[in-house]
């Protein structure tokens, strides 16, 4: 355990999150999600486990050492229910009540097709699968940067 750190981020977690650079992509997925054969397609290589963890616990555990980009409109992303684009379940406003915590200020994620997250998790960083078992709970963020001290 260390200090400032949340206890939900495991050593492998904390790795990739630390060798991960502006504009990288994470996935955070549920337990629904082809992660281990998607995983194997990313620059790590190597599936990531939270599988304790809700999506929003999970995102709320990385986003307190994650900085999100501020620099681009999908900056976080949510897998859109197939034939309805606009809902939201509670599963994605428990993440996105993350995201918002995280920013300080209400930013919504944008809103990625089925399969369009799936060639975008294949593209990214890494994929974590939580134990989360509702449907839709599937998330994309991509990494910013952290400022100099003034």
């Amino acid at each position: 355990m260390l200090k400032g750190i949340d206890p939900r981020l495991n050593a492998d977690v904390l790795y990739a999150l630390r060798d991960m650079g502006h504009g990288d992509v994470l996935i955070i997925a549920d337990t629904n999600f082809p992660s281990g054969s998607i995983a194997r397609e990313t620059v790590l290589g190597d599936l990531l486990r939270m599988e304790n963890l809700t999506a929003g616990e999970a995102a709320e555990a990385v986003l307190s050492v994650l900085p999100l980009d501020t620099f681009v409109e999908d900056f976080a992303g949510r897998m859109e229910i197939v034939g309805e684009p606009d809902t939201i379940p509670p599963v994605q406003a428990e993440v996105q009540a993350a995201v918002d915590a995280a920013e300080g200020t209400p930013r919504p994620m944008t809103s990625i097709e089925r399969f369009a997250f799936y060639d975008m998790a294949k593209q990214a960083y890494a994929v974590i699968q939580t134990g989360e078992r509702r449907f839709y709970g599937c998330f994309m963020f991509r990494k910013g940067v952290i400022p100099p001290e003034e």
